[in-house]
C-alpha cells in the first residue's frame, strides 16, 4: 500500500524530472516510463541499458550530477 507521500508525488512529473537532470550530464535512459502495471504505487520504471551507460550514471551521481 502507497503512503501519503507516495500518493501526493505525480509519477509522470517524476519521470520528466529525472529524464532532464539525467540529459543534463549527458545520460539517456531509453526505457524511462511510468509503470502502467502499478498505479496506485505510482512508480517510474528506470528499465535496461547498457553498460556504459550505467557507468556513466555511476560517475554523475559520483560527482554530485556536476557535467
Amino acid at each position: 500500500m502507497a503512503t501519503k507521500e507516495q500518493q501526493g508525488v505525480d509519477p509522470s512529473a517524476a519521470m520528466e524530472s529525472l529524464r532532464t537532470a539525467l540529459y543534463e550530464v549527458g545520460i539517456v535512459l531509453p526505457s524511462l516510463r511510468v509503470d502502467p502495471a502499478s498505479p496506485a504505487l505510482n512508480l517510474v520504471e528506470l528499465g535496461r541499458v547498457r553498460a556504459d551507460v550505467a557507468i556513466g550514471l555511476a560517475e554523475a551521481l559520483q560527482r554530485g550530477g556536476r557535467g
